[in-house]
């Protein structure tokens, strides 16, 4: 598995804002981390996309900047379309749906960008958003998207034989979305992948896979419903490949009936993103408030634990009476190296709320926190392989 971790973290949305946070950021991570080699999973924005698309000469700037730093770019993330460090985001982060053609043609245009700037044999994933918010969503919606998904195939195929050059997009289930849980997107995808669906609705399953984003894994309860690797092996019984895991945690409140536990869990809620939270009931089915606000204001019953879609950084456990789901994290990188095409898959640390943790959350710099997470997950984590993101050797 090559390892990387996600520029989303960052605000530039333009050339030279991602040069100058590559330079003032992933190098010196590289550095911190003892790799000699980075992997950046590189977020462009809509207007970035297009700009380096149509422009040969302004990728191989950004190549050699990479080059210079001891950088590669295995892996995008092209789920926020633009504005991802705005005053509030929220809701906005899902649009424009993949009902929209505007989705489709910068997922495009980030398939073009990545296949130039792909180390040589090394195949490309890009993470996408689960269709749209869940509301609304409508049939003829839900007709757009199948259509778009199937076009995208073309795309990537025409990208390959153009190029010789392998990009697969990854469809991210989300909490509160369409394709919510990882057997959302496992029934949406394998239901238009047969050979008797028509070609303008086919979905090619050679491009187009799952992201499997750890924390949103943890937020649903797949490992105390399912169990962690039973939810992987749905995805590759149904005849899809995991092409990307978001190495992310959530947070988890034991008793969220605890005083202690709700103020230090309500230290969590912020403008900016949308903190979607699910109570375990006992019946085993999750119950859903659409924000962490929401579930402090009464939306839950608060009688089972909590889980919180709300990435922590991985090496920094929080305080009690609140826990990180790490332990999710590890099971499923286990379960995907045991999986058909495992060692495949791209390993994206993307913890993007270290300019929204609470006061005392994490005490250390950007550049030092996002280098101990990548120490963590080297040490954590199995990869499957010596990868091209290794640690130094004296």
């Amino acid at each position: 598995m090559l390892l990387s971790y996600c520029t989303n973290v960052h605000p530039a949305e333009d050339l030279d804002g991602v040069v100058d946070q590559l330079v003032t950021y992933a190098g010196p991570v590289r550095e911190a981390a003892g790799l000699d080699v980075l992997g950046v999973g590189l977020w462009m924005p809509a207007t970035l996309a297009h700009r380096l698309a149509g422009s040969p000469a302004d990728r191989a700037w950004l190549r050699a900047v990479l080059d210079e730093r001891g950088l590669q770019v295995h892996t995008l993330n092209a789920f926020p379309y633009g504005g991802f460090h705005a005053e509030v985001v929220k809701l906005d982060v899902y649009t424009p749906t993949w009902a929209q053609p505007e989705r489709l043609a910068y997922t495009l245009e980030c398939a073009e960008v990545l296949a130039d700037l792909l180390p040589d044999g090394v195949a490309g994933s890009i993470s996408t958003l689960p269709l749209a918010w869940r509301e609304p969503w409508s049939p003829a919606e839900d007709e757009a998207a199948t259509r778009a998904f199937a076009a995208l195939g073309a795309g990537l195929r025409d990208l390959r034989e153009r190029t010789g050059k392998v990009v697969r997009v990854a469809v991210e289930p989300e909490p509160g979305c369409v394709l919510d849980t990882v057997d959302d997107v496992v029934g949406w995808l394998a239901a238009r992948t047969g050979p008797d669906v028509p070609d303008e609705r086919r979905i090619d399953p050679e491009h187009v896979g799952v992201c499997l984003d750890t924390c949103h894994l943890a937020v649903s309860f797949a490992d105390r419903r399912a169990g962690t690797a039973a939810t992987v092996r749905r995805i590759t019984d149904a005849g899809l490949r995991v092409v990307k895991v978001q190495a992310s945690a959530a947070l988890h409140v034991e008793d969220p009936l605890d005083p202690a536990a709700r103020a230090a869990v309500g230290a969590f809620a912020e403008k900016r993103y949308i903190h979607q939270v699910r109570e375990l009931s006992a019946s085993g089915d999750p119950l859903a408030a659409d924000d962490l606000p929401d579930a402090l204001g009464g939306a839950l019953p608060a009688a089972g634990p909590w889980r919180v879609h709300f990435h922590v950084p991985l090496h920094h456990e929080p305080a009690a009476p609140l826990a990180a789901t790490t332990d999710v994290l590890r099971d499923a990188v286990v379960a995907v190296l045991a999986a058909p095409h495992g060692d495949e898959a791209h390993l994206d640390v993307e913890t993007y709320t270290w300019a929204v943790l609470p006061e005392g959350a994490a005490t250390d710099s950007l550049v030092a926190g996002i280098a101990a997470e990548l120490r963590w997950a080297t040490t954590h984590l199995p990869t499957g392989h010596e990868s091209q993101t290794t640690r130094r050797t004296a």
